[in-house]
């Protein structure tokens, strides 16, 4: 039988789809995460593919970062399109309208095979500690962002992740709740944020020199009450053993992934993404 979304276009969602693409979320149990959802349509190209009365039978989202690299994230099929190819073929459109030498991902194990087929190859593995932890002294390294820092946050961000971000750093002293940055007398040693993503901070970017500047920047962003998350790659033990200690404990293990050109960043430097769906 023909699926009745085999022919459909993927087309370029705006945000006004994007209680659309919140109900598609919520079917899949990834909830509305509004705040992020709008986010990418600032930074990103959200796609789709219509489904019936009004309803999108999938998405996914390609944020662009120069013509070096492009993450893609929120592959989303609803249950009653399932296995009928329309992830792939999604994935394909988005990989096709990218532009750039390098992809990068983060997968669950539900999806990791899809990718693999398309190409693309696991370079680390990422652990999301979630938990409450408590209100912290903080070491007062650290300032709020200014204007004058930012020249330095994206020269910065440029060499540790390997492509320029431009557009979404300069979306993050909005979009954080709290955009810190610890400076030195040469320029500055990192600089980290938080943001709200429903009853949860989540705690990113976090990019700097050292291990000791990331765990300072950490500790003064992290909220006093509440749900913190940290989506923490192996490469940084010494991150997880800072949650551990802290009273987090891991939810779930993701797949970091590439297509392309090695992406020719210092992951050692890159100590928290911004989020999963962004790098």
């Amino acid at each position: 039988m023909i699926s009745p979304v085999s022919n459909r276009p993927v087309r370029l969602l705006g945000i006004d789809d994007l209680a659309a693409c919140q109900r598609l979320a919520i079917g899949r149990n990834w909830g509305p995460e509004d705040r992020k959802w709008r986010f990418l349509f600032s930074v990103g190209d959200v796609y789709g593919v219509d489904g019936s009365g009004g309803e999108l039978a999938g998405t996914v989202v390609s944020t662009p970062y120069g013509k070096d690299v492009a993450a893609i994230s929120m592959v989303l099929v609803a249950e009653r399109h399932e296995r009928q190819g329309l992830g792939g073929r999604m994935m394909r459109h988005a990989m096709d309208n990218a532009g750039t030498a390098s992809l990068c991902l983060t997968a669950t194990d539900y999806g990791r095979p899809l990718y693999e087929r398309l190409g693309f190859r696991t370079v680390g593995l990422c652990t999301t500690y979630t938990g409450e932890a408590g209100s912290l002294a903080g070491r007062g390294v650290s300032v709020p962002v200014e204007d004058a820092d930012m020249p330095a946050i994206h020269a910065l961000d440029a060499e540790v992740f390997g492509a320029d971000r431009s557009l979404m750093l300069n979306g993050l002293p909005a979009f954080c709740e709290s955009f810190r940055v610890v400076r030195d007398g040469s320029g500055i040693k990192g600089f980290g944020g938080v943001w709200r993503n429903g009853d949860q901070a989540v705690i990113g970017p976090v990019i700097a020199l050292d291990a000791e500047t990331a765990i300072a920047l950490i500790e003064e962003v992290v909220p006093p009450d509440g749900l913190t998350r940290l989506d923490i790659d192996h490469r940084h033990p010494e991150l997880v053993d800072w949650a551990e200690a802290h009273g987090l404990r891991p939810a779930f293990t993701t797949t970091v992934m590439e297509y392309g050109e090695p992406i020719s960043g210092d992951p050692s430097r890159l100590y928290l993404p911004v989020a999963q769906a962004l790098g």
